[in-house]
């Protein structure tokens, strides 16, 4: 078992009318001016902006607002953030929305305190000191940056996605009223599901195999998100199976399921490399590359992948061909996905082949020009990452 380090501090309301609690917790936070930092129209049309303008100002909180945020949040948005909150003396930013919103205003929050350009963060140049404090209404459960200590930010020019990981970053507090993402489109909500599971999938596939405790509470989520996604697309205000996907995103995101593991993070890498040229949903890029990065790596540890196949997705266990049940394990992921409505290649995901020339660049820059290996469970260059890209296109 590896040593580790488990933190926390996101203090989370969840459950029906949990919004009415917002002003109270930014109060507590110490916020006197905030930043409500949000997507699209959704959060517009459903009053929940309103709900949150409402309840501050009669607080006695002054505000000031900033949309526009979109799937794979821009810098030039966050630059934006940046220079509105000084012109108005902000000192909180409360994200309303999902994964994109909050991790646009976490990075906000880091340039604030910073005097230099917030994307030393992410192309590793500086090691954050200092982050404004973050609070999160959360309407769309999928990247559990609403409890985790990551944020993922893309630079335009160049095409580059990068991700910054501090627990400065961790938002003082989450609310999460399931109720929000009953107009969630089925697409989203699949897509969603996958990024859940393969936050906790990214640290389960692990050669360090004495944590039990942290393996079934991992293959229990798994199971749970799994069983839940089925009902929610079924019936998209089950309040019970939403509430269940919405506590999961958190919980698959905060560390919890990666303690005494050795995490790898190798498809979240390769897929951010999907999502910067392509501009595609996290999720769908995620179950687009899974498999076939599985079906590169499982011999590094067959009896792990048995242990996938066999507890979370049912397969039954041929203990003669250790090989044949786990491939039968991804397999049966495969399948999920398909089920879901998700892609399982790069052709499904953008609509054509992709090219050699494509597949290079991505490799070119996942590798960082070839000078970085990424993963744990197996190490892998560029020409494996090439490989990969080319056993999923």
């Amino acid at each position: 078992m590896k040593d580790f380090k488990y933190l926390t501090p996101t203090e989370v309301v969840f459950g029906r009318d949990s919004e009415s609690q917002i002003a109270t917790l930014v109060k507590k936070y110490n916020g006197n001016k905030v930043l409500i930092h949000y997507g699209g129209r959704t959060a517009e049309r459903s009053g929940l902006l309103d709900q949150v303008r409402n309840q501050l100002d009669a607080a006695g909180i002054a505000n000031v607002s900033l949309g526009g945020v979109v799937p794979n949040p821009r810098l030039s948005k966050v630059y934006e953030g940046i220079d509105l909150c000084r012109k108005e003396g902000v000192d909180f930013i409360l994200a309303v929305g999902g994964g994109s919103v909050i991790d646009s205003a976490k990075a906000i929050a880091y340039g604030l305190a910073y005097d230099g350009d917030v994307w030393d963060f992410f192309s590793g140049k500086v090691t954050a000191k200092e982050c404004y404090p973050v609070g999160v209404v959360l309407t769309i459960p999928a990247a559990g940056s609403e409890m985790s200590n990551g944020t993922v930010i893309t630079k335009e020019d160049g095409e580059l996605k990068r991700a910054y990981d501090d627990d400065l970053c961790r938002p003082r507090f989450a609310v999460m009223n399931p109720e929000r993402t009953f107009t969630l489109p089925a697409y989203q909500t699949a897509c969603g599901v996958v990024d859940i599971m393969m936050h906790t999938m990214e640290r389960y596939f692990s050669h360090d195999a004495d944590m039990a405790l942290t393996d079934e509470i991992s293959e229990g989520l798994l199971r749970t998100v799994r069983d839940s996604a089925f009902k929610v697309l079924a019936d998209s205000c089950d309040y019970r199976s939403r509430a269940q996907i919405m506590w999961a995103g958190s919980l698959a995101h905060n560390g919890l399921t990666g303690c005494g593991l050795t995490s790898d993070w190798s498809t979240h890498l390769l897929e951010h490399e999907l999502s910067a040229i392509f501009d595609v949903a996290h999720g769908a890029g995620l179950a687009s590359l899974w498999c076939s990065w599985a079906r590169y790596v499982y011999k590094e540890n067959v009896s792990r992948f048995v242990r996938f196949a066999v507890n979370v997705m049912g397969v039954t266990n041929d203990y003669t061909d250790p090989e044949g049940t786990a491939l039968a394990g991804i397999a049966a992921m495969e399948r999920f996905y398909s089920a879901l409505g998700m892609p399982v290649s790069i052709r499904e995901l953008i609509g054509r082949d992709i090219t050699d020339e494509e597949i290079a660049e991505m490799a070119r820059k996942c590798s960082f020009d070839g000078t970085t290996r990424i993963g744990r469970f197996k190490s892998l260059g560029k020409e494996d990452m090439e490989a990969i890209y080319r056993l999923a296109r």
